[in-house]
């Protein structure tokens, strides 16, 4: 049976309730539009020439067969969601809710929603969409004005809780605290690179700017002396905001851009996730930024933009738990 192009409904134009009455077929057409806008493409070989297999008790639904190589293969071969289970308009739906709520949807949340039958499978869903959403580190380096800052994300420890050397766990901010170290690379009114750190020293926070800063930029960072002497290395120099007396701006040098975004994380992270652990902190960071990336655009456009994501990645569960 010749491919024939589905007849297909703009996902960038969709609301939420839009997305929820789609069908599993809708739901196919709709990837594999945004996978293959000129036509499916075999995973296997690149030949364009593929053949869509009959729907009947022995191919399943949404099955192609390359002309080429003779390999078969679906819409999910070589995605995130490859060797998954759970239907592709449920994989929609997720997507959009992940794309759309600004701080976040839990997985127990997903679960409900998506009418999953376990909190794992939710889980493991979201940590696949969150890799999608990560930007490829040889994108382009941010440019023009790049804040850069820092905080540390993690709850209050429990009263009288006591880490593993037995010594009591005391509640600091800042340096010295036992939460996780984020740094935020910010473009002024534009994209955001973040990255999670050991520690935060000199070493780590500029690596940090040289991987992700073109070296045409000003940087513009608080008091921080770590940060000292990056200036050099930048044709915009390096300047500075003293918040320990108070200043949070002078004229046009500021870092509240990188803490607006901050705010936003660690909303997600209390009112949403409730708790992060380091191991997993990366991933979370990754679909903060790309909401902040896309937040001049629809969440229908976000949504596609993340499932274009999805090609090429692959996240096994026992990679994810560990």
């Amino acid at each position: 049976m010749k491919y024939q192009p589905p007849k297909f409904t703009n996902l960038a134009d969709m609301s939420a309730i839009d997305v929820g009455r789609l069908t599993e077929n809708e739901a196919r057409a709709i990837l594999e539009a945004i996978r293959w806008p000129g036509g499916p493409v075999c995973p296997h070989c690149g030949v364009k020439t593929v053949t869509r297999l009959s729907n009947s008790e022995k191919y399943r639904d949404g099955l192609f067969q390359c002309n080429g190589c003779r390999g078969q293969f679906s819409v999910i071969l070589g995605t995130v969601m490859h060797g998954s289970h759970i239907t592709l308009r449920q994989w929609v739906q997720a997507f959009h809710s992940m794309c759309s709520h600004k701080k976040g949807v839990s997985a127990l949340q997903l679960q409900r929603n998506l009418g999953l039958h376990s909190y794992q499978s939710a889980w493991y869903l979201a940590h696949r969409i969150r890799l999608a959403m990560k930007k490829d580190p040889l994108a382009s380096k941010l440019q023009g004005i790049v804040e850069v800052d820092e905080t540390y994300v993690g709850g209050k420890p429990r009263k009288g809780k006591r880490d593993q050397s037995g010594d009591l766990i005391v509640n600091k901010r800042g340096r010295g605290t036992k939460k996780v170290p984020v740094v935020a690379l910010v473009e002024r009114d534009g994209r955001i690179r973040t990255r999670v750190v050991e520690h935060v020293n000199a070493d780590n926070l500029k690596t940090a700017i040289r991987e992700n800063v073109n070296q045409q930029a000003a940087i513009q960072t608080d008091e921080l002396n770590l940060y000292a002497g990056i200036g050099q290395e930048f044709a915009g120099g390096h300047q500075t905001v003293n918040h320990s007396i108070g200043e949070y701006a002078r004229g046009d040098v500021n870092t509240n851009t990188a803490e607006s975004f901050f705010a936003l994380l660690k909303r997600g992270v209390h009112g949403t996730f409730h708790h992060i652990s380091k191991t997993h902190l990366p991933r979370y960071c990754d679909e903060f930024s790309f909401r902040w990336d896309g937040r001049k655009v629809t969440d229908g456009e976000r949504t596609v933009e993340a499932i274009r994501g999805a090609e090429g990645k692959r996240l096994v569960y026992r990679e994810a738990v560990t």
